[in-house]
């Protein structure tokens, strides 16, 4: 079982810098895909960003050059750097973790661009 706390939502104007942490409740080993997703109000869940094990990143074409995914070497903590946020990136904010058997969420954190 796993755990996963999101933190580092709020409010900023556009133009404006977040950083979102994602915080696993134990060391995890067998990680495929660290992944973030965002929903809208009445919009899909969308895939934001995506690291792999060996730490290759991926992110959807509204938000590269702008957000970048990175991990702690411990393998316990992720993060989700937003530059340059724009009004449209206004949504609840999930981390959420792949493993071989099993996929976990986080519960979300908020995050509302004003311009």
């Amino acid at each position: 079982q796993v755990r996963l706390a999101e933190s580092g939502g709020g409010s900023v104007q556009a133009g404006g810098s977040l950083r979102l942490s994602c915080a696993a409740s134990r060391s995890i080993s067998n990680i495929i895909t660290v992944d973030w997703y965002r929903q809208a109000p009445g919009k899909q869940r969308e895939a934001v960003a995506t690291i792999t094990l060996d730490k290759r990143t991926s992110y959807t074409d509204s938000v590269k050059g702008r957000f970048t995914v990175f991990r702690n070497n411990a393998g316990n903590t992720f993060y989700l750097q937003m530059n340059s946020l724009k009004p449209e990136d206004t949504a609840v904010y999930y981390c959420s973790v792949q493993l071989p058997s099993m996929r976990y969420w986080g519960q979300g954190t908020q995050v509302t661009v004003s311009s």
